[in-house]
């Protein structure tokens, strides 16, 4: 059974940092791509960042671009979101996400993505 769970949410001020982390268990990790997606309150999910199952790849959302980073450790099952110079508007339930794929690939399209975890929040006050 696939299990994917979100931590390191919480309540931060403007400008902030948080690094939220993803466990993950019952699958191949290192054969997996992974991505981070966000949904606010009353808005769509929206994709925030990928990355390739050898970590060699990565892609962000205009959003976060250069704010948010994507990193992985296969030997420890883990993919994480350093999230620096945070904004009200980066409200959100952060989820992560696993595909099963080719090394160099990743995915922007929540559909694409086979396993899901329940999400951790983050809150950035203003």
């Amino acid at each position: 059974q696939v299990r994917l769970v979100e931590s390191g949410g919480g309540l931060v001020q403007a400008g902030g940092s948080l690094r939220l982390s993803c466990g993950a268990s019952g699958l191949t990790f290192s054969r997996n791509a992974m991505g981070w997606f966000r949904q606010a309150s009353g808005k769509e999910r929206e994709f925030v960042a990928a990355i390739s199952w050898s970590g060699g790849n990565k892609f962000y959302a205009n959003a976060v671009m250069g704010r948010f980073t994507i990193s992985r450790d296969n030997a420890l099952n883990m993919v994480y979101l350093q999230m620096n110079s945070l904004k009200p508007e980066d409200t959100a339930v952060y989820h992560c996400a696993s595909k099963y794929s080719s090394p160099d690939y990743y995915y922007r399209q929540a559909h694409e993505y086979d396993f899901w975890g329940q999400g951790t929040q983050a809150t950035v006050s203003s």
